[in-house]
């Protein structure tokens, strides 16, 4: 596990380090520099023309620094002054001092074309304006020209803290950051403009982060999955209750529950409606069934709720009135993990329009979304995992669809503020968030976008929680594992072609080597 800092955190641990511990900051520049260096010696040739484009703080001074190391190793290397050396940080103008010293070209006015790598070192992690004028020219002619591109930290132009682009930003081949990954690397469209990122131990302090910090999983947290016992039997992994599909939407039940399966769980029941059954049982006989209708739909809650040990309720259910009361009556009456996904936050959002019609006359946005997330938790069950995509986060919420993407982050602290609910922020980076509880995942592919995806998800989480672990754990490593799966079954079907399917037909691949 992996933790990814936003720029303020990563300003306070720098201050640390310096002011605290004692290690001047222009130790951590050089080894910062060097880190940039020897990176950019990974693809230069001697004949290469390079040149540093530096501002004047202390992202300019690592790139000043990092020239000088590679001109002392004997590259053709120019630096670029954009900016007012008057504004230069102490750190940048000891930097420009020793390069002037040493004889480098220093140039205030360059064309990029005469060079084949840049190293890009105008903003750091601070930067928080649009970016205009000068910077935005010189950013538009690195992006327009055929240079290898090494930022520093963070691709200029890009908010360290959600990935947004401060209306341009350069586009780097690699990115070297350091200490810590930063959210705007990880975040969409900041992911985008990275390359491919390296993050170098510079010596900054050592300390334990809080619980609202992110993290993400890389493949050795798979020693996370719930333990397989040798003297055991299917009653050792739990049972997964699945309420869900019509007799139109069968795919969603079959995903969900298949997927729990897959992820191990020892028992899988369906609860659908009866016209559903008999598709159900030739694409999945390894579950078992029951069905509901409108006359004894309580009595068939009851029955199955016995049998769970995790619940799910959404996929394919439908937006009637009998799915209405079935979310209803397993709200009221679920002792165990339930997980809330598709139809079943669509319903969510039904039921608040339908009780707080007030909130719709709201205009701050997030007052909105406040007074509809704890109208939902009355209705839900302390711990409940909800799985919204977007869209349906924007239905649950009222919050305008076209500002969730850029917003996601704060969005995930309003949606957890004062309960005890578990949130999947489902999108190319999925978020997991609860009141202490931050998690951005970092697996998956684009192939992944594609009906059923979701469903098949959702019977992930439930079959870990089955496996024994809590609900929290289940969804971080659920997400990921999804993600390993969807990326696995790309090297077989190539993302265009992929389906829900094929994921969950991954999933043994992805845990082979962990059993």
């Amino acid at each position: 596990m992996r933790y990814a800092l936003d720029a303020v955190q990563m300003k306070n641990l720098d201050k640390k380090t310096i002011e605290q511990i004692g290690i001047p900051a222009m130790v951590l520049m050089e080894r910062a520099a060097l880190y940039v260096a020897e990176q950019v010696r990974e693809h230069a040739k001697p004949t290469d023309k390079i040149i540093a484009v530096c501002g004047t703080g202390n992202n300019g001074g690592d790139g000043i620094a990092a020239a000088r190391i590679l001109h002392l190793w004997g590259y053709h290397v120019t630096i670029g002054i954009i900016g007012e050396m008057e504004k230069f940080s102490k750190e940048c103008r000891e930097q420009w001092k020793i390069a002037k010293n040493l004889g480098l070209s220093i140039r205030t006015e360059w064309e990029i074309t005469e060079y084949n790598i840049v190293i890009d070192g105008i903003f750091g992690i601070g930067l928080g304006k649009p970016v205009s004028g000068e910077y935005a020219k010189v950013i538009q002619s690195i992006n327009q020209s055929d240079c290898y591109v090494v930022s520093i930290d963070i691709p200029s132009g890009i908010s360290a803290s959600n990935g947004q682009v401060f209306g341009c930003a350069v586009k780097a081949n690699e990115t070297v950051t350091f200490g810590e990954q930063k959210l705007g690397l990880l975040l969409y469209p900041g992911a985008t403009y990275a390359g491919k990122i390296h993050i170098a131990d510079i010596g900054f302090a050592k300390e334990k982060l809080d619980s609202l910090t992110y993290t993400y999983y890389e493949t050795t947290d798979l020693d996370k999955l719930p333990i397989r016992m040798p003297y055991s039997n299917k009653g050792s992994y739990g049972r997964v209750l699945v309420i869900a599909g019509t007799e139109s939407m069968t795919g969603a039940a079959y995903f969900s529950a298949a997927a729990a399966y897959r992820m191990g769980a020892g028992l899988v029941k369906i609860l659908s409606a009866k016209k559903a059954i008999p598709v159900l049982q030739g694409m999945l006989p390894e579950a078992l069934f029951a069905a509901y209708d409108e006359e004894d739909y309580e009595e068939q809650v009851n029955k199955a709720l016995e049998f769970a040990t995790v619940i799910v309720i959404g996929p394919g259910l439908g937006v009637e009135a009998i799915a209405k009361k079935l979310l209803l009556k397993v709200c009221k009456e679920a002792k165990v993990p339930l997980i809330v996904d598709a139809d079943g936050i669509n319903l969510l959002a039904m039921l608040a329009d339908e009780m707080i019609p007030d909130v719709l006359q709201l205009t701050d946005e997030v007052e909105r979304l406040h007074q509809r997330i704890y109208y939902i938790k009355e209705i839900l069950p302390e711990g409940t995992i909800l799985t919204p995509h977007l869209k349906e986060l924007s239905r649950l919420t009222l919050y305008p669809l076209n500002k969730i993407p850029c917003n996601l982050i704060d969005i995930a602290s309003y949606c957890t503020y004062n309960n005890l609910m578990i949130y999947v922020l489902k999108d190319s980076r999925t978020i997991v968030a609860s009141k202490d509880l931050r998690y951005i995942n970092v697996s998956g592919t684009h192939g992944m976008a594609t009906g059923g995806s979701g469903d098949a998800l959702t019977g992930i989480i439930a079959g870990l929680i089955a496996g024994g672990l809590e609900a929290g754990k289940a969804a971080t490593l659920g997400v990921y594992l999804h993600g390993l799966a969807g990326e696995e079954a790309a090297k077989v079907k190539s993302t265009y072609s992929m389906l829900a399917g094929d994921m969950i037909e991954a999933l043994p691949e992805v845990l082979r080597n962990h059993d």
